[in-house]
């Protein structure tokens, strides 16, 4: 279980995250939705020991990634939104030392290691430099980064931009996998489809807020309306400027 306890990020004038109090359960997927600059990548930053809440706490498995976050990044697979790698490594290299420093048995890298390079079909960038990647292979090898380790919680920011039609629906299926074997698995995403798709649990965030959170079933009854997208945008307080907006473009 991740415990969020009144959780406040503050960029000088800005609050990123207001109160946070928020559990997220193991065996589920939880989706994390919000609009551009709503806290969601500051509170994976704060989950993973990266940033410091100017108040509250978190709990990750019972360990507190401020004091403790050797040992929360053991037990978690980062993926961040702004993909991160070893520019002049090949993935085959960046696999190795994350091997190395994760402490990942060698039979059990190499099965890993060679069944995710089928699932996302990587075979013929992995001896080239990560630089020189497209973005959405940059995207994969990232995943695979956060996957390699076989981690107790699985962390993906906006894990779905840039990747084809074959590999999300491979993510799909491990996060699905993941979740199965009793794990926790967050993410957030735009693409209010997937989230339907996939997320066991929705949590909306506004403006460093939680306006909600439930099953689709339970946000439905609260927002009184029946697709994410339109839940999405009535519990945002979007719908109604976006109407409006929608009417004067029509003007025009």
């Amino acid at each position: 279980m991740i415990i969020y306890t009144d959780i406040v990020k503050r960029y000088g004038d800005i609050t990123a995250l207001d109160h946070i109090n928020l559990e997220i359960n193991e065996g589920k997927i939880t989706a994390l939705l919000g609009p551009n600059g709503s806290g969601k990548t500051t509170l994976f930053k704060i989950t993973m020991g990266l940033l410091k809440p100017d108040n509250g706490e978190v709990y990750v498995n019972g360990l507190n990634p401020i004091k403790q976050p050797i040992e929360v990044r053991k037990i978690t697979g980062y993926s961040p939104e702004e993909i991160s790698l070893f520019e002049s490594l090949t993935p085959l290299e960046t696999y190795k030392f994350l091997a190395d420093i994760y402490e990942i048995k060698e039979n059990d890298f190499k099965t890993r290691l060679q069944l995710y390079i089928k699932l996302f079909n990587i075979n013929e960038e992995i001896n080239k430099l990560c630089g020189e990647l497209s973005h959405g292979n940059r995207r994969k090898i990232s995943i695979i980064s956060a996957l390699l380790h076989d981690p107790d919680i699985l962390i993906l920011d906006e894990p779905f931009t840039g990747l084809d039609p074959e590999a999300a629906k491979i993510l799909k299926e491990i996060m699905k996998k993941h979740a199965s074997k009793n794990k926790i698995v967050i993410f957030s995403t735009h693409i209010l489809e997937i989230a339907e798709a996939v997320a066991d649990h929705i949590i909306i965030i506004n403006k460093g807020k939680i306006v909600a959170q439930g099953t689709k079933e339970e946000l439905t009854t609260i927002a009184k309306k029946s697709d994410l997208e339109s839940i999405f945008l009535e519990l945002t307080g979007l719908s109604k400027e976006l109407n409006e907006l929608i009417e004067i473009l029509w003007r025009v």
